[in-house]
């Protein structure tokens, strides 16, 4: 077992013990951290392991909790029946938005991602009959999987624990397969894995689609832990930030977006509580981690630890 790995199950043992020794307060607080954290970790995937820097990874956790709240509120449709249909829409959503990004790369990727968000973003606004426009869809209720009432914030916890902790394996096993060594090598040597025989284009739009798929469930755990969704889930400012937890967290490591998320939650909801303009610590966190350890807080960490026992040895 690789040393993230058994880190990583460590910090689930840790978060299994953690409700039984805090308050409520943060209790939903660690539940926002997973959420954000699932979503950043979806990001990761085409940041750190496709080499795809986009700015619009928001469509797709807001347009899955958006179908998810429409097809509750407006069709009647149980939360069971819902949950795979946001899902799949979600899935087809990102074949199409895939299509159209991948036909560039770097900086026009990052912009044509930016430019389909910003529709997305647009019709939320303005499509007032479907989302509400401004005010939001409201009036939402959690589901009872295996009869558990999600109501209770325990209860959630462990819910969005539970599903992280599986997110976070099957992303595990997907970027060490075979096809995420694939994935890894269009990022590196896209020319060479093209004249290797390798559809660089096609593996970039698979990595592309299975990222929207986990951004999709952490739109479904946004929309059961808030019961609300505004069009500002869709905006450029929820893209930058997961992207912002990806990069301070270090890109292209499985701890990395954790951190990061942490951080960019903790900010953003316990520190404004006491510091107005929150974000402007936030850009200074960040321009501290961009400083001192360029390549991320976990690399940054591990070089760190292994130049001191380099050192001591």
């Amino acid at each position: 077992m690789s040393r993230n790995l058994l880190g990583l199950t460590l910090l689930a043992v840790v978060l299994c013990a953690f409700p039984f020794f805090s308050g409520e307060f943060y209790i939903n607080l660690i539940s926002q951290i997973l959420i954000a954290a699932l979503f950043a970790s979806s990001l990761n995937l085409l940041v750190g392991y496709a080499g795809l820097t986009s700015l619009g990874h928001a469509a797709f956790l807001g347009f899955s909790a958006y179908l998810s709240a429409w097809l509750f509120l407006k069709m009647g449709w149980s939360h069971g029946e819902i949950a795979p249909v946001a899902l799949a829409g979600t899935m087809l959503l990102a074949c199409m938005f895939g299509w159209i990004a991948l036909r560039a790369t770097g900086l026009g990727f990052l912009m044509l991602t930016l430019a389909l968000s910003q529709v997305l973003w647009g019709v939320a606004y303005r499509w007032v009959s479907v989302t509400d426009g401004d005010n939001g869809l409201r009036g939402l209720s959690r589901p009872m999987p295996l009869g558990i009432d999600l109501e209770d914030p325990i209860h959630f916890y462990f819910f969005a624990l539970g599903v992280c902790v599986v997110a976070i394996w099957m992303m595990y096993l997907f970027v060490r397969s075979p096809f995420g060594a694939a994935v890894q090598g269009t990022r590196d040597q896209a020319r060479r894995m093209s004249a290797l025989g390798y559809d660089v284009w096609m593996i970039r739009w698979l990595v592309y689609i299975y990222a929207a798929f986990w951004a999709a469930v952490a739109g479904l755990l946004y929309i059961y832990y808030h019961k609300y969704i505004h069009p500002t889930t869709l905006s450029l400012t929820s893209s930058a930030e997961a992207l912002l937890a990806v990069i301070a967290g270090g890109s292209g490591t499985l701890a990395g977006p954790l951190i990061g998320a942490a951080i960019v939650v903790v900010l953003k909801n316990y520190v404004s509580a006491y510091i107005e303009r929150w974000n402007m610590l936030l850009g200074f966190v960040f321009v501290m981690i961009v400083i001192f350890m360029p390549e991320g807080l976990v690399p940054g960490i591990k070089r760190w630890l292994s130049r001191n026992k380099g050192g001591q040895a």
